[in-house]
């Protein structure tokens, strides 16, 4: 019988393979070290904006790197904007069950408080600072920012970087509205125009992993780009030249992005830590097809009226998939993500099967020894996906819900309800920024995924997901109250 399942045999030799690895590195013995968790969380980076996955047009060599010594992952899901993103990679659960389902307090000067997310939440933060590990935030918070409810309250011991949604690379403001400043370390705010903020977190992030060296830690690098406003380092300006716009500004900050990330590759390589440490990485959203200016006199980040910060329409890339950030369509939700831990794990090889953001805590809460939180965890570990590509995956339904959005994924289906379309002007489809015909049921197998609503001919595949969602919402909602 198991001579005609070779497979099975060789997946239970590497996952065993794998657990007699991790056990190694995260014995109970005072002499063995635990393994440096590190995260790398990109902001609003394209379902395949990457070379290595596929776009060859983009200067993204320590990215590849990564993948090259790690797991890549090709149906991976994280949200379709910043606070429910990150809301699920910290704890591991739906975003709704925080109450994450609207945009979170941006200035943490506001006299009224707006939408935090609850102190009763447990981050992966809070779970390793009791293990001994010391954990620092560095670049976007972006779930509430309250100063009695931010990284420092969650789990960190160190936060350096903006609370909000995004600043002005150099100005350090929010730019929509008014405007506001947002810098800070820990709790204090700090001035620092004109200095470049990639490079000033980068450093703070570098200052961490060295300070910390010799102790278990957990770095979560959360850079802002490539975010609007494209603002890329100066040493990158020339390397797209033959590409056109939006591709070529968008393309400039992915090449700056790749290249922080290098340096922090590098300084684990130098520290001789690089094989102790178990790295993640992973955009919170698909691409920007975002266009706005500042649209008032006297904005109080003191740049003139009509400076243009968006994102010039949207330079990102998806392929044959449709969509951007903020829509339910995959180009909205599907991100690259990679996982490496050499000499544990298998390197330069590629899973197909569907996981999400939330399956990063239970996952790093298998390899650090560490209990799961006392709640609904809805996320699940990647150690067997990790070990064998013909391992199931967990997620057999998707389910994603922002504002009156709302979308649920099983096999090839998605049913997407109140929709919007946000296909930006790079992508070979028509560009879009309108609500999508509700409900509209997509094909994900088809030829043209996602070009064609399916609801009218398979009514009973929408009741049948309507009620799923139903279900499901009704089960998050309940939590929250």
């Amino acid at each position: 019988m198991m001579s005609t399942k070779p497979h099975l045999l060789f997946t239970f030799c590497l996952l065993l393979a794998i657990s007699f690895a991790l056990l190694a590195s995260t014995g109970n013995h005072p002499q063995e070290e635990k393994p440096n968790i590190v995260i790398i969380y990109t902001d609003d980076q394209g379902t395949l904006d990457a070379n290595c996955y596929g776009a060859s047009d983009l200067y993204t060599p320590n990215i590849d790197q990564l993948s090259a010594t790690g797991v890549q992952f090709t149906q991976a899901y994280a949200h379709t904007v910043c606070c429910p993103s990150r809301a699920a990679l910290l704890t591991g659960r739906h975003p709704q069950r925080a109450g994450i389902n609207h945009w979170t307090q941006n200035d943490a000067h506001a006299e009224e408080k707006d939408i935090n997310m609850p102190l009763s939440e447990i981050t992966i933060a809070e779970i390793l600072q009791e293990q001994g590990y010391r954990t620092g935030l560095f670049g976007k918070w972006h779930l509430g920012a309250a100063l009695e409810n931010g990284p420092l309250e969650q789990g960190f011991d160190e936060f350096y970087g903006f609370r909000g949604g995004f600043i002005d690379n150099y100005a350090h403001y929010f730019l929509h509205g008014k405007g506001f400043h947002d810098l800070w370390h820990n709790k204090e705010e700090i001035f620092k125009r004109n200095q470049y903020f990639p490079d000033l977190m980068t450093e703070k992030a570098l200052q961490f992993i060295d300070s910390n060296k010799n102790q278990p830690f957990f770095l979560y690098a959360a850079f802002n780009l490539p975010h609007y406003p494209e603002q890329p380092d100066s040493s990158f300006l020339s390397y797209n030249t033959n590409l056109d716009e939006p591709r070529r500004s968008y393309a400039n900050v992915i090449a700056t992005i790749d290249d922080k990330i290098g340096q922090l590759i590098d300084k684990l390589e130098v520290l001789n830590i690089r094989d102790n440490t178990f790295i993640i990485f992973m955009s919170d959203n698909g691409h920007s097809a975002e266009e706005t200016m500042i649209k008032i006199d006297d904005h109080s980040s003191g740049l003139p009226k009509g400076t243009n910060y968006c994102a010039n329409g949207g330079g990102g890339y998806t392929g044959k998939w449709r969509g951007a950030k903020a829509s339910f369509l995959e180009g909205g939700i599907r991100v690259p993500a990679i996982i490496s831990y050499p000499g544990r794990f298998p390197e330069g090889e590629t899973r197909d099967q569907i996981i999400s953001c939330m399956d990063f805590l239970p996952t790093i809460c298998e390899i650090t020894g560490s209990n799961l939180p006392d709640s609904a965890i809805d996320g699940y570990s990647l150690l067997p996906i990790i070990a064998s590509e013909e391992a199931k995956s967990y997620h057999q339904v998707l389910y994603f819900q922002w504002r009156e959005q709302w979308a649920v994924r099983e096999g090839r289906w998605k049913l997407i309800v109140k929709g919007r379309d946000t296909t930006g002007k790079f992508s070979h489809h028509k560009q879009k920024d309108e609500n999508m015909e509700s409900p509209y049921l997509a094909n994900l197998k088809a030829d043209n995924p996602e070009e064609q609503n399916y609801a009218s001919k398979h009514p009973e595949v929408v009741a049948r997901l309507t009620n799923l969602y139903e279900h499901w919402e009704a089960t998050v909602k309940n939590e929250n109250k």
